[in-house]
């Protein structure tokens, strides 16, 4: 059997530690995850090294949207990869394009160089670029560790097709690790269809806020949010590590 690797995108401690006791191997922890993360606190990130001994990886993102970024928003994005360093982080998460669609390989390149000797992923930015192939061969040249990808659609079950393309081209060369839409049914699919050993999933879930008193002017809305519950991740776990396929007796 393979060893398959867990990581869970989450958005705050509790999240982070529910994850690690449900079995992740790895945290990529991110502010607003409505808009695909964004990088959290220094507080936050800080809390977590301290708490958890599993990986973490904090997104490098400064805002939501493209992933064609200012000199300005460039230069948080290098602030924010030192104080990863300075944190003990075991990698960092990030992505940058041009305006054409290609890999900003000049600006990727730096940052890289930066993060050493932390891992370094290149997330979601790579299901927007303009050639998939293309772009990973320049990223495994820059030293990236691996690429998180839905296979360039919208959740990796849609994109299944690219990613084995991808996992095959990669060859061991840099790790490709399928994103967005991974639960605990289509999990151990996923991983026979593309041969891939790192997944990654959000599992998030809406918990109701504990306030006995709720003003009568806001909505449900505003006494919930999103987190990880660690039976969700246990049972991601579970459904990874049992193989149901038959097994064929030998002659």
């Amino acid at each position: 059997m393979k060893n398959f690797v867990i990581e869970i995108a989450t958005s705050d401690f509790a999240s982070s530690m529910a994850a690690a006791k449900g079995g992740a191997d790895r945290i990529e922890l991110c502010d607003n995850l409505a808009e695909g993360g964004t990088t959290q606190s220094q507080s936050i990130i800080r809390h977590c090294r301290e708490k958890l001994s599993i990986q973490l990886f904090p997104i490098i993102r400064p805002r939501g949207g493209d992933f064609l970024y200012t000199e300005d928003e460039f230069q948080m994005m290098v602030n924010d990869i030192k104080a990863c360093k300075e944190l003990n982080c075991d990698g960092v998460v990030l992505g940058l394009l041009n305006t054409d669609g290609t890999l900003d390989v000049q600006r990727t390149s730096r940052l890289i160089e930066l993060a050493y000797p932390m891992e370094v992923t290149f997330h979601r930015a790579f299901d927007r670029c303009k050639d998939p192939f293309e772009c990973m061969e320049q990223l495994i040249n820059l030293g990236c560790n691996r690429i998180l990808t839905s296979g360039q659609k919208p959740t990796a079950m849609e994109g299944v097709s690219l990613i084995a393309d991808l996992v095959k081209a990669a060859d061991e060369r840099i790790i490709i690790m399928p994103g967005s839409g991974v639960r605990k049914e289509n999990i151990l699919q996923l991983a026979h269809q593309t041969g891939a050993v790192e997944l990654h999933s959000s599992l998030r879930s809406k918990v109701q806020s504990k306030m006995e008193f709720r003003h009568p002017a806001f909505g449900a809305e505003s006494y919930e949010h999103y987190s990880v519950k660690e039976e969700e991740v246990r049972g991601l776990r579970m459904a990874l590590e049992t193989d149901h396929r038959p097994q064929t007796k030998e002659n």
